[in-house]
């Protein structure tokens, strides 16, 4: 049966530990690229909710005018069919 040196697990152990703090250090990086990647989706829908807005207050300025060209277009046509005296 081989015998096991205490310097080549201890060896062993150090390069385990220098394995483990890279990977802790490698997580610790992609936890703040996640964190990096959320705060840019917020302000994405944020932007987008502000179009939201925006789009819904062009559309309602386009349906007043839209009746305000369909008032105007009855009136004209109203006027063509009176009567002048």
């Amino acid at each position: 049966m081989t015998t096991v040196d205490g310097n080549l697990i201890y060896e062993m152990l150090k390069r385990i530990q220098l394995d483990i703090g890279l990977l802790k250090d490698g997580q610790r990086d992609l936890r703040q690229d996640n964190l990096s990647l959320r705060n840019q989706f917020h302000t994405m829908q944020g932007d987008i909710n502000n179009l939201h807005g925006s789009i819904a207050h062009i559309e309602n300025r386009l349906d007043r005018i839209e009746n305000r060209l369909e008032l105007r277009e009855l009136a004209e046509a109203q006027s063509r069919f009176e009567p002048h005296p």
